[in-house]
């Protein structure tokens, strides 16, 4: 989903800024803390660790609020808070399949007003439960590390008592309670939750937070939790029946509407017969730009858009809202939509501190993993996209296309819970590059978070800057295709025209010092690559260039059949070039190699869809910060 900061969908508790009086903290008191509040509460140490670990990866985030309302180290839940504190954002509008064959759908209006705390479902709210049974005020609990903590402890251990079990010193017998701090409404997404904190303590980990300390869990091996207790908590059981997900899922069935209403008119989507009518090839990234229930009330409007799947922060639950096999209308651009899975993560990119949960990370990964083995989906970052990514469809769409989930999502650990974390593939020199900046430590200046012009609150980045040369002072690269007056890129946090993000590949044009050049929208991109402090990874790949007496070729949003192959009854597409040029002597990372195809879906009723197949074959490439097509008769492959 998620459009600039001026189409955001309403309600974005994350952007309120970092408290000015979160306390800070002494290197090495962060573990002692944890320590302390365990004894305290009577809560196994690793046990507090873990399910602290699952909500923030024991990061306070400066006391900025999560995108549920949740604070400190411990997630502990304030939305009223936060909603009451956060600046509210206007719509955006969108083409709805990304093909220009309707117009502009407006976002269905959520509510307009913040709820009253009552309102608010109890996962929402659990900072005012801490503050009953701690005696902190409700302002120390979000500012103060040590008070969150204590506060987190606190409710663990009320968990436990409420379940009429002992404050054990065995880890063991702590899984029903960690199940209902998740919050969750259900058994399976409770059971899910409390299953990733035994698998945090069973594995370790270890780390340095966002206030500089290395806080470490020991691993224990060995440990076996009591997961029936989970039966005891009175939970619901969601819908899972027609849902497509792995085990380690908790799944839950709320579909999206396929109707008709007027004019010929339809939505929210299109029926197909995937993978067998044709290939999927995308998993595309997305954040949500709205909470959770607005997010649930869009994909039910079937006047607005649909995608997949949406993943909830606080506690990792998934909804399936399509069929795998239908089409989702979620990407802008229409090639990728018939051939990719939508996954809409509910979180806001124009706030820094708009952290999402370790929870939502982890369903997020475990359900990539299953589509990947389920179609065949290399898990690179040529097909495992961020909406930002997706290439405009022709010129005049390019600047209306989505930035999310935008430079605060952190690439590199979710390919690491993906089971292929970026390392170096190649000796130093090598003609590729995977960017790859250490997120936490790598802080570039974004602006127009909350204001046009002013300065972002300073975060870590996934994301490098680019440069016309090997200095920090030189002009930031030309993105054409967003300036067509020729003006220059910006520092603003929702312009992709001088940005490429981890696990992108680019091949190397040249060296110099400190500095790496990368080939990048037809011309040389510099970004600051320091040896010590390396922003990039050295690589093997594919790559490609132009075909020997060719000067320039053209380069493409889609990849579209030649007219020829279009039979009587479907409207020949035109295949349209992007004002970009991929010009002789540059290279570039090919992604894949694919037909041209167009699936043609004109109406509700599907018997005259059809898949058009043409003998025009293209590559992609990662051209800019957004991939593109080129012809594969118009240039040479080679490894690099």
């Amino acid at each position: 989903m998620g459009a600039a900061a001026s189409a955001a969908l309403l309600l974005p508790l994350l952007s309120a800024a970092p408290s000015a009086t979160a306390e800070p903290v002494e290197l090495g008191s962060l573990q002692r803390q944890f320590a302390e509040a365990a004894q305290r509460q009577g809560v196994p140490h690793n046990v507090l660790l873990a399910v602290s670990y699952l909500q923030s990866r024991w990061d306070a985030h400066g006391g900025a609020p999560s995108v549920t309302g949740g604070y400190g180290p411990m997630h502990l839940t304030d939305a009223a808070t936060a909603l009451a504190e956060a600046p509210h954002h206007s719509h955006g509008e969108e083409d709805a399949r990304g093909d220009g064959s309707r117009g502009p759908r407006a976002a269905s209006e959520p509510r307009t007003a913040p709820p009253a705390p009552a309102q608010l479902p109890e996962r929402l709210r659990t900072l005012d439960r801490a503050a009953a049974l701690t005696g902190i005020p409700a302002r120390e609990l979000r500012t103060s590390t040590s008070a969150n903590i204590e506060g987190g402890a606190a409710l663990l251990a009320a968990a436990q008592r409420a379940s009429g079990r002992p404050l054990s010193a065995d880890p063991a017998d702590w899984f029903g309670a960690v199940a209902r701090y998740s919050g969750a409404d259900d058994t399976a997404t409770a059971t899910t939750y409390a299953n990733d904190v035994f698998d945090v303590i069973r594995s370790g980990e270890s780390r340095r937070t966002d206030s500089g300390q290395v806080v470490t869990l020991a691993a224990d091996t060995d440990l076996v939790p009591e997961t029936g207790q989970v039966t005891s908590l009175g939970l619901r059981t969601a819908d899972t029946e027609r849902t497509e997900c792995p085990r380690t899922v908790a799944c839950e069935w709320i579909p999206a509407p396929y109707e008709e209403f007027g004019d010929g008119d339809y939505g929210n989507h299109d029926k197909a017969g995937r993978p067998s009518s044709q290939s999927i090839e995308y998993i595309v990234v997305h954040d949500t730009e709205a909470t959770w229930d607005v997010t649930l009330q869009l994909v039910q409007d079937p006047t607005y858009v649909s995608w997949q799947y949406s993943l909830r922060s606080s506690d990792g639950h998934v909804a399936q809202h399509l069929p795998l096999k239908d089409v989702g209308w979620h990407a802008g651009n229409w090639f990728v939509n018939a051939k990719s899975v939508g996954l809409e993560h509910e979180g806001f990119l124009t706030a820094p501190d708009s952290w999402y949960t370790e929870a939502m990370y982890r369903a997020s990964a475990r359900l990539v993993r299953y589509l990947a083995q389920r179609y065949d989906i290399p898990l690179d970052r040529q097909h495992v996209l961020g909406h930002d990514n997706v290439p405009g469809t022709t010129a005049s769409t390019i600047r209306g296309m989505h930035t999310d989930p935008g430079p605060y999502w952190d690439w590199a650990h979710y390919f690491r819970l993906l089971g292929r974390p970026f390392t170096p593939t190649a000796g130093p020199d090598a003609g590729v590059v995977t960017i790859r900046p250490e997120y936490t430590a790598h802080r570039p200046v974004y602006t127009g978070c909350t204001k046009a012009g002013e300065a972002c609150a300073p975060h870590g980045s996934g994301a490098v800057r680019l440069h016309t040369a090997p200095d920090a002072d030189a002009p930031l690269v030309k993105d054409v295709g967003l300036r067509p007056d020729g003006q220059d890129s910006t520092t603003g946090v929702d312009d992709t025209g001088a940005r490429a993000s981890t696990g992108q590949q680019y091949a190397v044009a040249e060296r110099r010092g400190d500095w790496t050049a990368i080939w990048y929208l037809g011309q040389k991109a510099w970004f600051h690559d320091p040896k010590g402090r390396r922003t990039a990874v050295d690589s093997r790949g594919l790559v490609l260039t132009l075909k020997e007496g060719l000067a320039e070729v053209p380069v493409y949003g889609r990849a579209y059949p030649e007219a020829s192959a279009y039979p009587a009854g479907v409207p020949v597409q035109a295949v349209s070039p992007l004002p970009y040029k991929l010009l002789a002597d540059q290279s570039y990372v090919v992604g894949g190699r694919t037909p041209g195809e167009y699936y043609f879906a004109p109406a509700f009723d599907t018997a005259r869809h059809r898949v058009v197949r043409g003998q025009e074959e293209y590559y992609e490439i990662q051209f800019g910060h957004r991939v593109a097509f080129v012809k594969a008769a118009d240039v040479r492959v080679f490894r690099a």
